[in-house]
C-alpha cells in the first residue's frame, strides 16, 4: 500500500516540535499539531503559512486516554498516519536528586517517556496494517550520558525513550516500520528557561536552533523506506 503524507507532531506548540511541523507542511505534508496549549498550536498552524494543512489537537500526551481519543480523531479524518514525531518533553528547575520532588519526577516521566509510548501504541496498529510508517523520537544527549545539567528524572526518561526506539525497531522492522532516535545536545528552546541557571544570550547563540533538529527529523523521514537511521547524535559544532 502506498504511503500517506500525514504526520503527527507532539510538542508542536514550540521549539523542535513547531520547527518540525513548519518544515513538514512546507514539504507538502498534512500535520496534526499535538500539545497541551491550544493557543500555541494555533500559532504554529499560522506560522506554517498553510493552516489548512494542519489539525490542532490539544492533548496531554502523558494521559493514555487523551492520546487514544486524539489518535481516533486524526485517523478518522485522514484514514491513517504515516509519520509520528515525538518532540514533546519537559524538565524542572529543581532537578538534582537532592531536591527533586516526587511530583516533578512523575511529570518528567509522563511527558518524556510515557507520552511517546502512548502515541506509538496509538498509531502503530495503523502502520502495521499499511506496512509502512516512521516514528522519530527526539531524545537528548542526556539519553546517552547522565550529567548534573540534565538531572536524574530527565535522564531516566530519556534513557527510557531510547529503549523504546530500539524496541520498536526490534519488533516492527519486518512490518515496514522504522524508528529513529535523535540525541541532540543544547538547543535554544523555551526549555532552557527551566534550568536552575538560565543561559544568557551569548550561551544561547552558541547552541543549535530548533530548525537544525527539524532538518534532522526530515532526513530520517525522507530517506528511502529501505533505510533507517536508528540513532543520530547531534551537537553544536
Amino acid at each position: 500500500m502506498g504511503t500517506l503524507k500525514t504526520a503527527v507532531v507532539t510538542g508542536a506548540g514550540s521549539g523542535v516540535g513547531r520547527a518540525t511541523a513548519i518544515q513538514l507542511v512546507a514539504a507538502g505534508w498534512s500535520v496534526a499539531l499535538v500539545g497541551r496549549r491550544e493557543e500555541a498550536l494555533r500559532e504554529t498552524a499560522a506560522a506554517t503559512g498553510r493552516p489548512e494543512a494542519c489539525r490542532v489537537e490539544a492533548c496531554d500526551v502523558g494521559r493514555a486516554e487523551d492520546v487514544r481519543a486524539m489518535a481516533s480523531r486524526v485517523v478518522a479524518a485522514w484514514g491513517g498516519v504515516e509519520v509520528l514525531v515525538n518532540a514533546a518533553g519537559t524538565n524542572v528547575p529543581r532537578r538534582a536528586l537532592e531536591v527533586l520532588s516526587d511530583d516533578d519526577y512523575h511529570l518528567m516521566i509522563d511527558a518524556n517517556m510515557h507520552g511517546p509510548y502512548h502515541c506509538a501504541q496509538a498509531f502503530l496498529p495503523g502502520m502495521r496494517e499499511r506496512g509502512s510508517g516512521t516514528i522519530v523520537n527526539v531524545v537528548s544527549d542526556a539519553g546517552k550520558q547522565a550529567s548534573p545539567k540534565a538531572g536524574p528524572g530527565y535522564v531516566m526518561s530519556k534513557f527510557g525513550l531510547a529503549g523504546l526506539t530500539q524496541a520498536i525497531n526490534a519488533e516492527e522492522r519486518g512490518r515496514g516500520i522504522r524508528a529513529c532516535a535523535l540525541f541532540p545536545g543544547d538547543i535554544d528552546t523555551p526549555l532552557l528557561d527551566r534550568r536552575p541557571v538560565v543561559p544568557d544570550a551569548a550561551a544561547r547563540a552558541r547552541m543549535m536552533q530548533p530548525e537544525d533538529i527539524a532538518e534532522c527529523v526530515m532526513l530520517c523521514i525522507q530517506l528511502p523506506s529501505r533505510v533507517v537511521i536508528e540513532e543520530m547524535l547531534v551537537r553544536p559544532r
